[in-house]
């Protein structure tokens, strides 16, 4: 399922036209994504947690040539599943 099948979804459940629904799955991905960056944790319950994880500097090994090279640390994000998606 891509974006606009989950705002035509959206829609179907809710009643909304689907552009009104498309902007609400918008407004929702872009909240979660503005307050996970800042680093804030976004838990939804029974479905997960979406949070920001700092992975640290690390050697690794070009597997083309062999060449091994430094990995910077960086910052990523990463969603736990809640209980409902655990099956």
């Amino acid at each position: 399922m891509n974006k606009s099948e989950l705002a035509a979804a959206v829609s179907s459940v809710t009643g909304l036209s689907k552009a009104d629904a498309g902007r609400a799955v918008d407004a929702v991905i872009d909240t979660i994504t503005a307050e996970v960056a800042a680093g804030n944790k976004v838990a939804v319950q029974g479905f997960g947690t979406f949070a920001l994880k700092e992975r640290a500097a690390r050697t690794a090994k070009n597997p083309k040539t062999g060449e091994v090279i430094q990995v910077a640390a960086k910052k990523v994000g990463k969603f736990t599943p809640g209980s409902n998606l655990k099956f």
